[in-house]
């Protein structure tokens, strides 16, 4: 059986981009929450750094995040994010031991 797929996915936004940042972000859940396999797709914020933005996802398998990674809305904001972001996006995958 597939493991689950974990995503841990920050974005630091430049210095006045946050709130630009956070509506590009905030227009995948809808969409995201709404795919195959998507077990759980959350934006979190670090109220001790509004720059910080943090998704934390969950998966069904590879396949899964894979056809999610090949989407219009990810690949849009992936376009529009990277003029807001200090640094390209951090993103992790873990599985459960």
């Amino acid at each position: 059986m597939p493991a689950t797929v974990h995503i841990i996915a920050r974005f630091l936004a430049k210095q006045g981009k946050d709130e630009e940042l956070k509506v590009v972000l905030s227009a995948l859940i809808p969409p995201s929450r709404r795919e195959i396999g998507c077990y759980q797709y959350d934006l979190l914020r670090n109220p001790a750094d509004l720059r910080d933005f943090c998704f934390v996802e969950r998966w069904e398998n590879e396949g899964a995040l894979e056809q999610h990674a090949a989407t219009a809305h990810v690949k849009t904001a992936i376009a529009q994010a990277r003029e807001l972001v200090e640094t390209p996006p951090d993103i992790r995958r873990y599985q459960i031991l």
